[in-house]
């Protein structure tokens, strides 16, 4: 199987990725993870206004298979967590790049993008 794996991201181990523009960052789970996931039935984010730690747990992400653990690809605030996930959380295995987003956040450190998997490092790792 082949998955969706956008050039403008930078990824995780743990399947998150990270779009950034400008000094906002777009923040998400990969086709990949929400594929091995399964159905999505319940997202846990955080709010706006609170800070995240690159690497650190920022939220919950269940499926009818599994609960994991959401780890933030970049240092930064929250600006915006993707409210409409609460009531159609299926978002993010329908469309995990776009309208399945999780979270903005403004970049404390663009340097820490650095740490982050290239889109062929990503594709790689999966296969």
């Amino acid at each position: 199987m082949s998955f969706e794996i956008p050039d403008d991201c930078r990824y995780m181990d743990s399947h998150e990725w990270v779009r950034v523009d400008g000094e906002t960052a777009h923040v998400g789970i990969s086709d990949f993870a929400q594929d091995e996931l399964g159905d999505v039935v319940f997202v846990e984010l955080p709010s706006e206004g609170d800070d995240l730690t690159q690497g650190d747990s920022f939220g919950v992400v269940e499926s009818i298979k599994a609960v994991s653990d959401l780890y933030a690809p970049v240092s930064g605030t929250v600006t915006e967590a993707n409210e409409a996930l609460f009531d159609e959380p299926e978002l993010i295995n329908d469309d995990p790049y776009g309208d399945g987003w999780l979270l903005t956040v403004e970049l404390d450190d663009e340097s820490e993008l650095d740490d982050l998997l290239s889109p062929d490092q990503y594709r790689e790792q999966i296969e």
